[in-house]
């Protein structure tokens, strides 16, 4: 708490090194790949870009890379192409002092404390799933072993560390058993599906997934990532056109297609809501995608209502990005109401103002405090449930 206001934090992360998801892993992975512990990576920067020292802890990788605005040579904007030898640096830390080290991999004491000191009651926690395997049985299992993990890491603390259980169309039927296995624990809230490039979220093979989430009360996520959004494959080589646009346009895809595709009518409980995505182009899109339904058509037939109410009735959610700042949150309380919006810092990433985060939102004098409370705590537990 702070300054008498409960805060939920709707956009954390956390990424476990191979060192944490080993001792989870079934011993059936080791026997399909005798080599496991080669596909190691050394971690030498931490996800706010700390650069690390020996003993590296490692990450598994498999080689399904190659996508995204984050694999290729970088070119600069207003150059011909690529310089010689370019190479992307990490993103900028944008916080007053790292993150405790461990608090996003293996130790949960020091996320906690990281917690305390920032004000913050609760996190939600977008995980990163599986390993890039590319055989989705052991992909799969990668998955099985991250959930078991989040089972004792968040399950220390299960009313202050919520997460989420990631969901593939490769292996529908293994998401519903995860989902059956863990969807009543009281650390799991939600579902954040991962799909193939071209394989669309409103595809009709998901239905069980939607079904499965509605049953187990489970919200449904969307946090674009570096590739997979619309036109990853057309950034012209520049990271700056990659993070700036591949984040919003993949949500606004996910939006259009989640509420035009008539999910949220078949599955009248479900919720659905888009993380560290921007929120100030919610209202445009809202608008944009009532006149192009008409205009275009195309979408689901016999919808009960505007695209934009969808987003207006009390089942979608948006976590706000903190550059984005009160006058862009206030503009959207304004056109769609103050039930939409949820806080989020991007903790322990670069992006997160730690150990600010708080303070800054609590420093925006237009918004009033009833819309401070909304913003920090009412909207979160509408969308994740109470903690």
């Amino acid at each position: 708490m702070r300054n008498g206001f409960k805060v939920f934090d709707t956009d954390t992360h956390i990424r476990p090194s191979a060192e944490s998801i080993s001792p989870y892993l079934d011993p059936s992975v080791r026997e399909s790949i005798p080599d496991l512990e080669d596909h190691r990576v050394e971690i030498r920067i931490g996800m706010a870009g700390e650069v690390r020292q020996p003993p590296y802890r490692h990450w598994y990788r498999f080689g399904r890379g190659g996508e995204g605005w984050g694999s290729g040579t970088p070119r600069v904007l207003g150059e011909a192409g690529p310089r010689e030898g370019a190479h992307r640096d990490f993103q900028t830390f944008m916080g007053g002092r790292f993150p405790t080290e461990g608090g996003g991999d293996y130790d949960v004491e020091a996320r906690i404390r990281d917690m305390d000191e920032e004000g913050t009651d609760v996190q939600f926690i977008v995980n990163s799933g599986g390993a890039g395997q590319r055989d989705p049985s052991l992909e799969m299992e990668f998955v099985k072993a991250q959930h078991r993990y989040l089972n004792d890491f968040c399950g220390a603390y299960p009313h202050r560390l919520k997460t989420c259980l990631h969901v593939t169309s490769r292996a529908i039927d293994e998401s519903i058993a995860e989902m059956r296995r863990w969807g009543r624990e009281p650390w799991c809230v939600a579902i954040f599906p991962h799909l193939p490039m071209d394989f669309p979220l409103d595809h009709p093979d998901l239905n069980p997934l939607w079904a499965a989430a509605a049953e187990e009360g489970l919200a449904v996520i969307h946090h674009s990532g570096a590739g997979g959004y619309p036109g990853y494959r057309d950034l012209w080589e520049n990271p700056f056109l990659g993070r700036l646009a591949g984040h919003p346009w993949g949500a606004m895809r996910a939006v259009a297609s989640f509420v035009g595709g008539g999910i949220m009518d078949r599955f009248s409980t479900l919720r659905f809501g888009i993380l560290e995505c921007g929120f100030g182009w919610l209202p445009f899109w809202a608008r944009r995608m009532d006149d192009q339904a008409v205009y275009m058509g195309h979408v689901a037939e016999n919808l009960e209502y505007k695209l934009s109410e969808y987003l207006t009735s009390g089942r979608f959610f948006a976590g706000t990005v903190l550059h984005e700042g009160q006058e862009m949150v206030k503009m959207v309380d304004d056109l769609m109401g103050d039930h939409v919006l949820t806080f989020g810092s991007d903790y322990p990433h670069s992006e997160s103002r730690f150990p600010d985060s708080v303070d800054l939102v609590l420093s925006w004098d237009s918004l009033t405090p009833d819309r401070k409370r909304k913003l920090f705590w009412d909207n979160p537990v509408a969308f994740f449930g109470e903690p």
